[in-house]
């Protein structure tokens, strides 16, 4: 597939680069090179090949969630350092 300097221009800029000529001159062979190898896997035949999101066989080895009773707010606050009102105290951050 043939790319032109200014697709490489328009790309770069979108991408903040700055190329100089020589450089945009090579980036243009090279992006070139590999559109082409783009192009040569799209003529590949896949209609046969299952969608995959990975290339190894993977399953979920998680346990299955079960709902169980929190903790009560007296065993949450059991060993805070500084209680308030039934909630953690915390030093102030934040400038009045």
């Amino acid at each position: 597939m043939t790319i032109s300097i200014e697709d490489v221009k328009r790309t770069a800029k979108l991408a903040r680069l700055e190329f100089s000529d020589d450089e945009l001159k090579n980036m243009t062979k090279e992006m070139g090179t590999i559109l082409g190898y783009v192009e040569k896997l799209n003529e590949l035949d896949l209609n046969d090949v299952p969608e995959t999101a990975h290339v190894l066989q993977l399953s979920n080895v998680f346990r299955e969630d079960e709902v169980k009773p929190g903790l009560s707010n007296e065993e949450a606050l059991a060993n805070a350092p500084r209680v308030k009102k039934g909630h953690f105290s915390v030093p102030k951050v934040i400038g009045e």
